[in-house]
């Protein structure tokens, strides 16, 4: 019999009135517009500006089609977090769903594993952005930048849940305006009407090896690096539980994904290989991106990239911070973690956001003093943790539909397209995909390094939980 478990009192619906924040709980300071734009620039990440060229040189022009089913993944995935966040919204989003479908166990293994795929992603977006700041001042220390953007995004996320907010909105902007002026020139370039550009018709799409030149190997490998550009969509869900208007907000950007995934990602590919053979060394060692403003001739094309790359890489840290703050709090707040962390001041975690940024900077610390041992097996005990974390969304959203289509029909603001059907499919994409990357030894070994913290989490989880239940009687 399926254990459903009330929500707790820390974890209370909210309604789409906007109360104000009581002492000890969050509050609720995103805006209507702070919310939509980190649901539209929460899909544009870095990965995606500089990453992508490794999926082009191992699938060739097929990257589309692994763009296009990696995306249908997702949208599942976020069309069955939609339809639970919306239904109950809460900071700790999937986790606390995840507790009440199956158990303490569960929502502590999500939420324990997402907090640590985040402070991980803290370091490494962190190390980024300083290697491009070194890169235009190269008298300067990397770890100099390092500090100066984890204190300056630690100082906003302490301040107010409405800094991160602003941060974001125009960090979001600045992405998707590129994005878009990209694919603008782009599409005129493929049309012959940019000066300068004649149409390159299909000749790049079917020449060189076919649309397919590496066959399925390539298009698997193409599949799994796209996959894990997408990571991060998550953070709407917890943004949402802080917003104006939670349930409006999340329906709002649940139901938008279907066409922000396909213009930026899958729309974006296509221009990309249309215009430029996928044999192009330039598409990985310069990025897809400038190699394709470069080959039209725009001037200081690597510069503005650099500076977009930047602005993706600082927005996924403070997006970090926040989510990690709120997961981490979220978890506390429900006996999952240290109680001394759950205070509240302000309305806002300001513990779980100096713990969260501790961690995120002790794994830089990492990177310069161990970078091909410990910080190399952190990176790939969270190399799948995303597919984890879509894995026990999936079975969370099987358990809870049907409660709630029996007991509270009014909360299914969104609902998940021909359940149960495409939440099995789902599923079994998710499990599909951790199967491929047994096929290189790479991607095995992070795979093997994912499982074997998900054990353990799930195992400390699972005392935890018999502890407790003795405790009760």
């Amino acid at each position: 019999m399926t254990r459903i478990n009330a929500p707790s009192a820390t974890e209370r619906e909210v309604t789409d009135s906007v109360p104000h924040a009581a002492d000890g709980a969050l509050s609720h300071g995103l805006k209507q517009r702070h919310l939509s734009m980190i649901a539209l620039g929460g899909v544009i990440g870095a990965g995606l500006f500089v990453g992508s060229g490794t999926g082009i040189a191992a699938a060739g022009p097929g990257i589309v089609l692994a763009y296009a089913v990696s995306g249908l993944l997702v949208m599942l995935v976020m069309r069955m977090l939609g339809e639970m966040a919306a239904a109950n919204p809460a900071s700790g989003t999937f986790s606390v769903h995840a507790e009440r479908a199956i158990g303490p166990w569960a929502g502590f293994t999500a939420g324990w594993m997402f907090w640590i795929e985040l402070c991980v992603g803290i370091a490494v977006e962190a190390i980024g952005a300083a290697s491009i700041m070194v890169k235009w001042f190269p008298s300067t220390p990397s770890w100099m930048w390092v500090l100066l953007f984890m204190a300056v995004f630690c100082g906003t996320n302490l301040a107010a849940v409405g800094n991160f907010g602003e941060f974001e909105f125009w960090f979001a902007a600045l992405k998707v305006a590129a994005i878009g002026a990209f694919l603008v020139i782009g599409v005129l370039a493929i049309l012959g009407l940019l000066p300068g550009t004649s149409a390159p018709g299909t000749d790049n799409l079917t020449g060189r090896g076919g649309f397919l030149p590496h066959g399925t190997d390539g298009l698997v490998a193409g599949l799994l690096a796209s996959v894990f550009a997408y990571g991060g969509l998550e953070t709407v869900t917890i943004a949402a539980a802080e917003s104006e208007q939670p349930v409006k907000g999340v329906a709002k950007a649940v139901r938008t994904a279907m066409w922000r995934i396909a213009l930026f990602y899958v729309g974006s590919m296509l221009v990309v290989v249309t215009l430029l053979p996928w044999t192009d060394k330039s598409v990985v060692t310069d990025g897809p991106y400038v190699a394709v403003l470069n080959y039209l001739d725009i001037p200081a094309a690597g510069r503005i990239m650099d500076v977009i790359v930047l602005a993706a890489l600082l927005s996924a840290m403070n997006a970090n911070i926040y989510g990690a703050s709120r997961m981490s709090h979220s978890l506390v707040q429900r006996g999952e973690g240290p109680r001394f962390l759950a205070k509240v001041s302000g309305g806002v975690p300001r513990l779980t956001v100096l713990a969260s940024s501790a961690f995120g900077f002790l794994a830089v610390l990492f990177s310069y003093w161990w970078p091909t041992t410990v910080f190399k097996w952190l990176l790939y005990m969270t190399g799948a943790a995303v597919l984890v974390v879509w894995g026990f969304i999936a079975a969370t959203q099987l358990m809870l539909r049907r409660k709630l289509e029996r007991e509270e029909p009014e909360r299914l603001v969104v609902r998940m397209w021909a359940f149960p059907y495409l939440t099995w499919v789902a599923l079994a994409g998710v499990v599909a995909t951790l199967g491929l990357m047994l096929r290189e030894q790479d991607t095995a070994e992070q795979l093997y390094a994912t499982a074997g913290l998900t054990v353990v989490l799930a195992l400390t989880g699972y005392l935890r939980q018999r502890s407790a239940a003795a405790r009760r009687g």
